[in-house]
């Protein structure tokens, strides 16, 4: 997977805006759809373990993958007494040998996609993993809006190139490939997960420098945020779109 090598880069961006604004929506967005008994959960492509540990706070049971011994050590620093956490250190293409067939009720995939050239085959991976009824969280880039990042920032031809394709570099400087929801939603039904929601993560702050500061009205930025992800026509244009998927 192209995310190799760039842990240094992604470590660099934890707890900056960007960062907490994508979290906490996510978080904020999952959460609506698990249910509130514990259950099994894969986080595939863990990283740090933001999500992972926010989930196993809640109760739930949950198995971190990731390919990085350095960021699950992040994770593991943050495991407090009574959570139930496992962690994994593996690519995520080998989820099909790692674990059975319908073994989780849910399985988060934040990020990740946007690394394979051809998703398929790991989509089909994704969905074994899900018990009958079990839910898929995907967060992807999203090519419907591929060109709205460089147009704000004035880069004219980026945003012309943009319009064209679905491959792009990202700020970790990793080429890398975007999704659109109508041919997302095509390609998971094949394997049997139909998309029950969606939302737009980072519709207004997608452009903020790596270095922006938390600002003092951080609550009322999450707010707008918010409800941006959840309606259209902003949900649209965000620059990321968090699917809920449920198997059937």
């Amino acid at each position: 997977m192209r995310f190799s090598g760039a842990e240094d880069r992604w470590r660099q961006g934890l707890g900056t805006l960007r960062d907490v604004v994508r979290q906490t929506l996510v978080t904020r967005q999952l959460a609506e759809h698990l249910p509130a008994t514990p259950c099994r959960i894969l986080d595939v492509g863990s990283g740090q373990g933001t999500q992972a540990l926010r989930m196993a706070a809640r109760g739930h049971h949950v198995t971190a993958l990731d390919a990085s011994g350095d960021l699950l050590g992040l994770l593991e620093t943050g495991i407090q007494p009574g959570m139930r956490i496992r962690t994994v250190r593996a690519e995520a293409e080998r989820l099909g040998e790692l674990f059975e067939p319908g073994g989780f009720d849910a399985v988060l995939c934040h990020g990740v996609l946007m690394y394979f050239d051809d998703p398929d085959p790991f989509l089909a991976d994704l969905a074994r993993m899900l018990a009958p009824g079990g839910l898929l969280s995907l967060l992807v880039r999203n090519g419907d809006a591929l060109a709205m990042r460089p147009g704000l920032l004035g880069d004219w031809e980026g945003a012309l190139r943009a319009f064209g394709g679905t491959g792009y570099v990202n700020r970790l400087g990793v080429p890398a490939r975007a999704d659109r929801l109508g041919e997302l939603a095509g390609r998971l039904a094949v394997h049997g997960l139909e998309v029950r929601q969606w939302y737009g993560v980072r519709v207004f702050s997608d452009t903020f420098p790596d270095d922006a500061p938390i600002p003092e009205n951080l609550d009322d930025l999450l707010a707008a945020e918010e409800r941006a992800g959840r309606t259209d026509p902003y949900r649209g244009v965000s620059a990321l779109i968090h699917l809920i998927c449920s198997a059937s």
